[in-house]
Formats: structure tokens, C-alpha cells, sequence
């Protein structure tokens, strides 16, 4: 049981970071770029764009 209580502290470190990179970046408009990229593709594969 002593390694899981040494490997929470860091698994709580990487939850939080993870956390504060997405907003990060939802903040910066980054999932509308991702989504434009997505409908790009669609579009290609569907032979439209």
C-alpha cells in the first residue's frame, strides 16, 4: 500500500495540470481551431471541400 500512497501526489499533480492546460486552452480559442479542422476533413473525405 506505500506505493500507491507515494504515486498519488504526483498522480494529483498531472490531474491538475491537465486541468489548467485546458482552460488554458478553451481560454485561447483552441477548440475552435481544432473543431475548423475537423470539418475540413469531413469535408474532404466526402469529396465536398
Amino acid at each position: 500500500m506505500r506505493s500507491v500512497n507515494k504515486k498519488m501526489p504526483i498522480r494529483i499533480a498531472i490531474l491538475v495540470v491537465s486541468i489548467v492546460l485546458l482552460v488554458m486552452g478553451l481560454q485561447s480559442g483552441g477548440f475552435r481551431d481544432v473543431k475548423n479542422k475537423a470539418i475540413m476533413i469531413c469535408y474532404e473525405c466526402i469529396g465536398i471541400g
